[in-house]
């Protein structure tokens, strides 16, 4: 079961098990927050490729219907992806996320206890690391002061998920995903927004000044990384210890990893990079840091190398390139 399968992360998600010969449930209830023709795009390429997948268009608030869903499909493995994203939509309308992000989230671990799913595997993000400074970012760091309520509901999905690998054996997976981007992205992102400004002629704003750094995140190696902690049940750590509790792991069947590319670019090496396979140069708007935003993200993903023996590598010259090249053809833009 995969829930957002029509989100950016579910298609690439679905898609990639729909190759390798898995049967797919998918949950969506294409909701407004950016254009719903992409979304549905999205799904009409999974499901008019007529493979072993079935789409139920619903929200997961809506407890009776995911309930039935369960009842009737029993899966055995549930990839979350579903989630009300976007950290300064979340200053705007906090409580889209508390609905989306937490009750949703309650009815899929509970959907997952009552019908003995083997592993829920579920986003996470990089905006958990909030007001830490640290670098690189580290799952065996604490988490403990989001500067975004989307930051917040994701620490809350972990420690949720945390009380159901301890109280009923849930085996749970936690992803912290880093600046994803690719084709088939969200339009409410920098690196689309930009893509669409420069196209248009039109100034791009730049935050902080341009002073900022992320770990991006190019698409197929985030869905690798999902693919290989499916398959990749997280077992009780029996030499966890609560004197020194390591916030990765437990005694519990659960785990955290970070996904990132491990090599934090400056935003504005970025931005030249999109230039570049554009052809077009862009006048630039510096402006202030915005509330709820960081300087810096840059993942420490030694436990998922060790655990999984992948790492991602797309540099960011191959995966902007691809996305342009989507974004041409899907826009029409000659």
């Amino acid at each position: 079961m995969i829930t957002g399968l029509a989100g950016f992360l579910g298609f690439h998600t679905g898609k990639r098990l729909l190759d390798l010969g898995h049967e797919i449930v998918g949950l969506d209830n294409l909701n407004r927050y950016y254009d719903v023709t992409l979304k549905e795009a999205r799904l009409a390429q999974l499901i008019n490729e007529q493979r072993d997948l079935r789409f139920y268009r619903l929200n997961l608030i809506d407890q009776d219907s995911v309930f039935q869903v369960f009842a009737d499909e029993r899966p055995d493995v549930v990839v979350n992806l579903a989630a009300q994203a976007g950290v300064r939509h979340s200053l705007q309308n906090p409580h889209a996320y508390v609905e989306s992000n937490l009750l949703g989230f309650a009815n899929i671990l509970e959907g997952c206890r009552q019908w003995g799913v083997g592993h829920l595997v579920f986003a996470s993000s990089s905006s958990v690391y909030g007001a830490n400074t640290k670098m690189p970012f580290s799952v065996h760091d604490n988490v403990d002061h989001p500067v975004s309520l989307y930051a917040a509901t994701k620490k809350a999905n972990e420690v949720m998920a945390h009380a159901y690998s301890h109280l009923h054996g849930l085996p749970t997976t936690g992803l912290r995903f880093f600046s994803v981007y690719g084709p088939w992205g969200r339009p409410d992102m920098a690196y689309f927004l930009f893509t669409k400004a420069i196209l248009e002629g039109k100034p791009i704003d730049v935050y902080n000044y341009g002073n900022m750094k992320r770990d991006f995140a190019y698409v197929d190696d985030i869905v690798e990384g999902v693919i290989r902690v499916i398959d990749r049940v997280p077992k009780p750590n029996m030499e966890w210890s609560g004197d020194h509790p390591d916030p990765s792991s437990s005694r519990a069947p659960y785990k955290i990893y970070n996904i990132g590319n491990n090599k934090p670019i400056e935003l504005l090496r970025f931005i030249e990079v999109l230039e570049d396979c554009l052809g077009r140069r862009t006048e630039k708007n510096l402006l202030p840091l915005q509330p709820g935003d960081v300087q810096e993200t840059y993942a420490d993903i030694d436990d998922l190398v060790r655990d999984t023996g992948f790492k991602p590598e797309t540099p960011i010259e191959l995966g902007v390139e691809r996305f342009v090249k989507w974004y041409k053809h899907y826009y029409v833009v000659k």
